[in-house]
This record gives structure tokens, C-alpha cells and sequence, in this order.
């Protein structure tokens, strides 16, 4: 062993020379990606008005949607599976052109029974255009990048904006039905955030989604204007769209992300932890041979059945293949069906319930959202974990009840 030592040493200061030249030599660049994650603490993400939210909206739910407008509302409307009925604003900060035309229609119903709808963007979807008739045109800033924003009704100096390009603006808008809130300042005034009512509820259009992310929010007093902004929306409940961002495929699998991705971010910690890495692996080499022969310990035979289940479970759970568990958990549920009751379970329609409930003595409305449950299952290409944990809390009410 002492022979080695010089060698590691020799090795050891060739690593942290290179170490330094490289973290001299390198620069490490921003990246400007208008991301409008929430999980991002990058210049364009929105980490910091996410995380604001639950002050902003004191004593009030901030919930943080993952799935499609029109399957998360569906499913948390009234007598629907959910574990809450979906009342108050529905946030949507940039990239809202990934909505489909279905969640647009359930949006406009949700505002439509008295709720709010807020999208800060650079253009919306089509039928929202149509449906409010609304234009939106473009100008180029040809001076500089700075453009200036103000709201209406507020005591607020105008507000800078700069790696401002151009400017989206309203061109066409309902004079008789739409409230004019802000405007937007590159050679002359342009509206870019409007109400428009809509049923019993409001639509919030805004056309700078810039405003709110952390680049701005820290920067001056910039971040009066996106307080300004979101004063208008009642003191209500939060449903912050997350949705967009997973199909844009920028930060995808931020939730699935291990946290040492952000100490490989930074030059020194990546060169600290790779030293390390380099010195373990060397002194497994040189300590490969032991000095003295294992004694070998023999234990009695062992029932490790549920150590079994338990460590395929956990290995399924923790690389997030809610999939699988869910298929397998579903397909296990209907094979205990047909063993313990003798009933075909190859279509799950109102007549399996109905057979189901005469056999186990259970309520039908307890049968009927189980089986509804997994009907909605089976029509969705994507998973999460409240979706399993939902499947799993009515398969045991099943049989605890």
C-alpha cells in the first residue's frame, strides 16, 4: 500500500492542475432559452413567480396542472373522480400555443361558470381569436431592445422591458366589451393586456409573458408590473398550467431530474465530484487483492417472498414507470375479478358493474367509479403519480369496504 501512495499523488495533482487550467480558460454562457418553466431558475424560466404564488394568494390552494386543461378540469368537475372540485384562476404563462382545441373548449366553460382564465403569451390559440375576436399584430423595434409597459388604473411608472426585439399588440379587440388594462411603448402606445368577460367569468390576455419571469422579477423594480398584473385576478384558488412546458420538451423531466444534475452544472463542483469519482475507482484497483481470505458466512435459508415484491415495487416506483404499475395493477385487479366471482372482464360497461356490484354486495357507486377510473386510464398515452396513488386508494376501498 505504501508504494501506491506516490502514484495517487502524482495522479491526484495532475487532476486538479487540469481542473484549474480548464475552469481558467473556460466561460461559463447564459443560457436565454424562454423556457417559462417553473422548476427553472434559469433567466427566462419562472422559478420565482411560482414560488411567490402562495404569498400573492394568501389563505388560497396554488395547484400546479401536469395534464391537458380539458382532462384536469373534467376530472375535477362536479361528481367526477376527483378529489376536488376545480373553482377560482387558471394560470398559463407562455406557450399556450400546445393547448388543443378541446382544453380551449373546457377553459371557456370553466370561466364561463364563473371563473377566471389568465394567459400571458405572445399569441393565443386560434379559437380563442375567433371566439373573442381578437387580432394581434407585431412591431419592430428599431431603435433599441427596450420597450415600456404601463397599466391602467395604477399608479405606476412605466415599466422597462429590454432584449425586447418587437412587441405583440392587440390590432383588433371588442371596444364595447373588452376592458383595456395595459399598454406597451415602442415609438408609440399599444394595448397589450385586456379583459375580456365571458359568461359569468373573466379572460385575462396578456401579450408580454417576459414580465414574469425571474430575469425581470429581479431586476430594478421591475417585478411592480407583474404584481400589478396578477392583482387583477380574484382572491381565489390557483391552477398554474405546468402542461405546456412538458410538451415544449424544454425541461421535460424536470420532475425526474436527480439534483446532482445541478452541481454538474457548476464548473467546480463537476471537477470536485469527478476527482472524487477517479480516486474511488483507483483505489479499488490497488485494493482489489484482500490480504486475508473471506471467511464465508452461511445463513439459514430465508422466506424473502415480500422482500421480493417490495424491492420490484420500489425499483418500478422509483424510476417512475407509473405505466407499468399502473397496467400491472389494473391487469392483477381484473384477473382477483374473474378468479374470486367467475365474471368475463373483457368489456368493463354499465352491465360488469351492475353484475359486479350483485356478486361482492358492494355500493354502485363506489363499483362505478373504480371501473369508470380505469376505463379513463386506458384511453391516456401519459402517467403520473397522482394517478397511480388515485388507482391504488379505489382498488383498496374496493376491498376494504
Amino acid at each position: 500500500m505504501k508504494k501506491t501512495f506516490p502514484i495517487l499523488f502524482i495522479i491526484a495533482a495532475l487532476i486538479i492542475t487540469a481542473a484549474i487550467a480548464f475552469g481558467i480558460k473556460s466561460t461559463k454562457t447564459v443560457d436565454w432559452e424562454e423556457s417559462f418553466n417553473e422548476k427553472s431558475n434559469k433567466p427566462y424560466g419562472v422559478s420565482i413567480f411560482y414560488k411567490e404564488l402562495p404569498k400573492l394568494f394568501k389563505n388560497h390552494k396554488v395547484r400546479t396542472v401536469y395534464h391537458q386543461p380539458a382532462s384536469y378540469l373534467q376530472a375535477h368537475s362536479e361528481d367526477s373522480f376527483g378529489d376536488h372540485i376545480a373553482e377560482g384562476s387558471f394560470i398559463i404563462i407562455g406557450n399556450s400555443d400546445y393547448i388543443e382545441d378541446d382544453s380551449i373548449d373546457e377553459l371557456l366553460h370553466f370561466v364561463d361558470s364563473g371563473n377566471t382564465l389568465f394567459i400571458s403569451d405572445y399569441y393565443f390559440a386560434q379559437k380563442i381569436h375567433d371566439t373573442l375576436n381578437i387580432d394581434i399584430d407585431y412591431i419592430e423595434n428599431t431603435k433599441d431592445s427596450i420597450s415600456y409597459q404601463s397599466l391602467k388604473y395604477f399608479n405606476l411608472n412605466d415599466i422597462a422591458i429590454d432584449r425586447n426585439e418587437g412587441d405583440n399588440y392587440f390590432s383588433k379587440i371588442d371596444t364595447v366589451n373588452h376592458t383595456v388594462l395595459g399598454h406597451s411603448k415602442i415609438d408609440y402606445k399599444h394595448v397589450n393586456f385586456i379583459r375580456a368577460p365571458f359568461g359569468k367569468g373573466n379572460i385575462y390576455l396578456h401579450l408580454e409573458p417576459k414580465a414574469f419571469t425571474n430575469y425581470n422579477l429581479l431586476k430594478e423594480d421591475r417585478y411592480k408590473y407583474a404584481e400589478g398584473i396578477i392583482s387583477y385576478l380574484p382572491e381565489n384558488d390557483v391552477y398554474f398550467d405546468s402542461y405546456t412546458k412538458i410538451q415544449t420538451g424544454y425541461d421535460g423531466n424536470v420532475e425526474k431530474e436527480s439534483n446532482l444534475s445541478w452541481f454538474l452544472e457548476q464548473l467546480s463542483f463537476k471537477w470536485a465530484w469527478y476527482t472524487t469519482l477517479i480516486f474511488g475507482l483507483l483505489f479499488m484497483i490497488f485494493n482489489a487483492k484482500r490480504r486475508q481470505r473471506i471467511i464465508k458466512i452461511i445463513k439459514p435459508l430465508q422466506n424473502t417472498t415480500v422482500a421480493f415484491v417490495k424491492t420490484i415495487s420500489n425499483l418500478y416506483f422509483e424510476t417512475q414507470d407509473h405505466k407499468n404499475l399502473i397496467d400491472k395493477k389494473i391487469t392483477y385487479f381484473l384477473e382477483r375479478i374473474r378468479t374470486d366471482f367467475n365474471m368475463d372482464t373483457a368489456v368493463l360497461n354499465e352491465e360488469f358493474i351492475v353484475k359486479l356490484v350483485s356478486k361482492t354486495g358492494k355500493k354502485k357507486e363506489d363499483v362505478k367509479k373504480l371501473i369508470d377510473y380505469i376505463n379513463w386510464l386506458r384511453t391516456k398515452n401519459e402517467f403520473f403519480e397522482d394517478n397511480l396513488i388515485q388507482l391504488n386508494k379505489l382498488i383498496e376501498a374496493f376491498y376494504l369496504k
